[in-house]
């Protein structure tokens, strides 16, 4: 009989809910008790809502339990390890019987993720065990030609799936056909939206994948090095990616002439950037890496003519690369058989903000918003109603709830003013402000702009102060055109992507929310009751007490009243800082 496993989920989000923790007291019960089982490490699944995980694999199947504590693995490991009786109220997720939370998994289909929370990320041997490398093996063995490869590529119809969605074969195909005896092939692992948590989560929990994909985009291409560009914000993803890479060479998966491919010789490290957003953009990235400041540059030429060092480059983000070994072993067929017309394969998204289930998920192109959100995620929290999902990022844009329905391919998305990015979703209910919003999203978009065109540094500043006015009370009837016209000039006249995408989240609120700002303006009325300078509070004299705590606990003394008799709010000298209204035990106080 096989030996019991017991594996701990140790991604950063794994750590930050007390995963570590809850490991050392499973070392210090398996010691103490003199327990027999294999104690290992893995990443994480997706189920961040559920973290600390742990799974048991023993004779009958794999089990894996969530929200385990130090305090609880203790009931887990006696119950389960020691007696033979699985916590069923614990598991989260098994085979053997339904959970309350089967319904997480039940539309994924995991290939950029295949690996990550079930393998040790730290273990080529785990990777190998698991397909791992065997696509470059295939490649070798049967002498496949670096052309036929793109070909492979190209018919799976897997686009880029780090922000515009370009076809990666073809953008192979251009780096190919430019000739050089000296060419890059640079992982995109920088991107400063929700979605990087995505990359972090790839690169920590299968950074073999992701050096597998570089490895035959560098067979394919002609690369003779490799850049895997992360921000220094990830040290677990750094530390696992240079314990991989160490392993790779190790094995001679790195190196002269890979597994005896006469004259592939690559190699690969890692540049830690600081986390610019501007260098998710590809010439912005380069000139970081080449030691400049981080600025788009004029293209023509594109990086696959002149890239990194003035030599042809071939850039992609940490999915697209992680999907590249999983394409060449299954076969493109196998890729494409997923997904819409256009839009092939699986995507990855990091659900965020008013949601039950937050994590990551990858789903078939063409599953609807709704299904994500409401099957997948759980749903709005404490029964509120689905406002509006941001996609894409900060340069994404905002989809209202009637158009839930809307198909996730790159196509459907774009119609909607959003933008697929790199795969951030973060989810808002009614109580969010959509101005509100947008001044956020363009307060993030403004502060990274690099400053190098004048659309972007002055357009975003200018829009953003609109924006601050509209919510602090003091917007005017013509802001709204203004703010349009701003915004189309900064998609039409800056350089880059950061800046031709920085409106996104005004414009698209405008479209889909135009009330809220004309409430805020015209009305001086904030609907999701969020922005503090257009809110009256008020005392129902019926329902006062006259306990006196919100007197006594006002900052301004702006209440005033005897005890045990009505109190009164005085308006001029309120400073709407909401403290009376969220300490009155009797619901005396509105807002409005």
């Amino acid at each position: 009989m096989a030996k019991t496993k017991v594996i701990v989920g140790l991604g950063s989000c794994g750590i930050a809910a007390g995963a570590r923790k809850t490991y050392e007291k499973i070392k210090q019960l398996q010691e103490v008790e003199n327990l027999d089982f294999e104690l290992k490490k893995t990443s994480c699944i997706g189920m961040c809502f559920r973290e600390p995980l742990v799974e048991i694999i023993d004779e009958h199947g794999s089990y894996i339990y969530g929200n385990v504590d130090e305090g609880r693995v203790v009931e887990v490991i006696e119950r389960h390890v020691i007696n033979h009786e699985p916590v069923k109220e614990l598991v989260v997720k098994t085979d053997l019987f339904q959970t309350e939370d089967n319904h997480f998994f039940e539309d994924q289909v995991k290939i950029a993720l295949r690996h990550c929370g079930y393998i040790d990320p730290e273990s080529i041997d785990e990777y190998e065990a698991h397909e791992g490398y065997e696509s470059i093996k295939k490649i070798a063995d049967n002498e496949i030609k670096p052309e036929d490869v793109i070909g492979m590529i190209l018919e799976s119809g897997l686009r880029g799936r780090g922000g515009g969605g370009f076809p990666t074969g073809m953008k192979w195909k251009f780096a190919r056909n430019s000739i050089s005896s000296e060419k890059y092939i640079i992982c995109n692992a920088d991107e400063g939206d929700p979605g990087a948590f995505m990359d972090r989560s790839l690169l920590e929990g299968d950074p073999h994948a992701v050096l597998e994909g570089m490895i035959i985009g560098a067979y394919a291409i002609g690369a003779t090095g490799g850049v895997i560009y992360c921000r220094a914000e990830y040290p677990l993803a750094i530390k696992r990616l240079n314990i991989a890479i160490e392993q790779a060479r190790d094995k001679g998966y790195l190196g002269d002439h890979i597994l005896g491919i006469e004259g592939f010789c690559f190699d690969i490290y890692v540049k830690e950037g600081a986390g610019a957003f501007v260098c998710g953009e590809e010439t912005a990235l380069i000139a970081s890496v080449e030691g400049e400041r981080g600025m788009p540059r004029k293209r023509p030429p594109f990086p696959a003519v002149s890239g990194l060092w003035k030599k042809p480059t071939n850039i992609n983000n940490v999915e697209t690369f992680a999907n590249i070994p999983w394409i060449v072993f299954h076969g493109p067929g196998a890729y494409a058989k997923y997904g819409t017309a256009k839009s092939k394969g699986t995507k990855v998204f990091a659900l965020a903000g008013k949601i039950n289930n937050s994590g990551l998920v990858e789903v078939p192109m063409g599953i609807t918003i709704h299904d994500i959100i409401f099957k997948l995620g759980g749903g709005i929290p404490d029964g509120k109603r689905f406002k509006a999902v941001q996609l894409g990022g900060p340069s994404g844009g905002c989809i209202p709830e009637y158009l839930a329905n809307t198909i996730v391919d790159y196509d459907s998305v774009n119609a909607t003013g959003a933008i697929m990015g790199s795969g951030g979703m973060v989810v808002m209910d009614e109580s969010t402000c959509m101005v509100d919003v947008a001044k956020f999203f363009l307060n993030f978009t403004q502060e990274e702009s690099c400053g190098k065109c004048t659309f972007c540094r002055i357009g975003t500043k200018r829009m953003l102060e609109i924006l601050t006015r509209i919510t602090e009370g003091e917007g005017e009837e013509e802001d709204i055109e203004k703010l349009e016209e701003l915004a189309y000039q900064i998609k039409d006249n800056s350089l880059c992507g950061l800046g031709q995408t920085a409106p996104n989240p005004v414009l698209t609120t405008l479209k889909y929310f135009r009330d809220e700002y004309t409430a805020h303006i015209i009305e001086k009325k904030c609907p999701a009751k969020v922005c503090k300078n257009l809110l009256t509070y008020e005392i129902i004299a019926d329902k006062c007490t006259g306990c006196t705590v919100c007197a006594k606990k006002c900052p301004v003394n702006a209440i005033s009243g005897e005890r045990k008799l009505p109190h009164l709010i005085d308006q001029e000298a309120c400073t709407h800082c909401g403290d009376c209204y969220s300490r009155c035990k009797f619901d005396a106080i509105t807002v409005s």
